[in-house]
């Protein structure tokens, strides 16, 4: 009985590790980057993208308003065909009128990941 102890301890210390260490995290994620990026742009920080941007990244007016008897707007850009490097760098933009949001370069290229594939 102590020979069958001894392989199972065997077996828990030595080939489980093995076996856990051989998979990649990233594969047995549990959504898609696609997904993430859907969940971000609907509610980063809890003010979301789709509030300016629309549901498509199609850009929405923000604001209408007068200013010296003229109408004007305020219109968030449309993003659905935005470049990578352009859409990034509005995303770190500093000063502007879009909150900035300090999201990680991964959530950034979530965000663009699904609003680009849609």
């Amino acid at each position: 009985m102590g020979r069958n102890k001894g392989f199972l301890y065997f077996c828990i210390f030595f080939t489980l590790p093995v076996c856990l260490m051989s998979q990649n995290p990233k594969e047995e994620s549990f959504i898609t980057p696609q997904e993430y990026g859907k969940k971000l742009y609907e509610n980063p920080r809890n003010i979301g993208c789709i509030k300016c941007h629309g549901k498509n990244g199609e850009g929405e007016v923000i604001a209408r308003y007068k200013q010296k008897g003229k109408n004007k707007i305020i219109q968030a850009p449309k993003i659905s065909d935005m470049d990578f490097q352009t859409f990034k760098k509005a995303m770190n933009r500093d000063k502007g009128m879009m909150p900035k949001y300090d999201l990680t370069d991964e959530e950034i290229k979530a965000i663009y990941l699904y609003i680009t594939s849609r």
